[in-house]
């Protein structure tokens, strides 16, 4: 990779990123989740709810952003011009990832700002963040690759944003913890990022890193697919 290329790929995406309303009113979903849940009063405020930020801020933010990135240089036919331009096409990815994740980063620092998060970030604690930050991100490039609009992307954003980054109010759909659908939420990524707040997290960080390299699998599946398109 060249790091020159892929900063000139970031100043150019960081640009229209910040242009793009759609793409940086996400930033402040986040922040207006953390200002209501901060007015609940309460001496902290628990680990489901601030976790449930962080899964808004990483399927709002983190994976809409490159999903959309991604799409809109298929729907405009300037991705095949970026692959024969000296840019490889990890210059590519990593330029447009240090957007959405700078972006992120943001606005999850503010929103932990205005709930004063109490509890103690572990190394493990850390080391899931950045795993759950790479499925996400992973995701997001995968369909961004695969769709050929950004309207196409919503149709995959929805169920992502709802399974995996709303997690926590799959409990209001299905209150009865003992139900399959219950069961299966309990080994979904943001579920393990918050049992690496307890004793146990082995277990909880291997789940992780076993979702994450799913997620590695579906990105190399969806690169050698647009690769394979953009020959033909």
């Amino acid at each position: 990779m060249n790091t020159g290329r892929i900063m000139a790929i970031f100043e150019k995406d960081l640009k229209e990123f910040t242009r793009n309303a759609m793409l940086f009113t996400t930033i402040l979903l986040p922040i207006i989740l953390a200002f209501m849940y901060s007015r609940m009063g309460g001496e902290a405020l628990p680990a489901m709810l601030v976790y449930l930020i962080v899964g808004v801020a990483f399927s709002a933010i983190l994976c809409s952003g490159i999903m959309t990135m991604m799409a809109e240089e298929n729907e405009k036919n300037t991705l095949r011009g970026l692959m024969q331009s000296p840019a490889s096409m990890l210059d590519i990815l990593a330029g447009k990832s240090l957007v959405v994740v700078l972006m992120t980063a943001v606005s999850l620092i503010i929103s932990f700002l205005i709930m004063d998060v109490a509890f103690e970030w572990s190394i493990a604690s850390i080391g899931g963040l950045i795993l759950l930050a790479l499925f996400f991100l992973n995701v997001g490039i995968a369909v961004g690759l695969t769709v050929d609009s950004v309207a196409t992307t919503s149709v995959y954003l929805l169920p992502i944003m709802f399974i995996f980054g709303f997690t926590p109010m799959i409990e209001m759909v299905v209150p009865d913890s003992d139900h399959f659908i219950r069961r299966l939420t309990d080994y979904l990524p943001l579920y393990q990022n918050i049992s690496l707040h307890g004793e146990e997290t082995t277990v909880p960080l291997l789940i992780l890193l076993a979702w994450t390299l799913v997620s590695f699998l579906y990105v190399t599946w969806a690169f050698r697919k647009r690769m394979s398109d953009e020959v033909k």
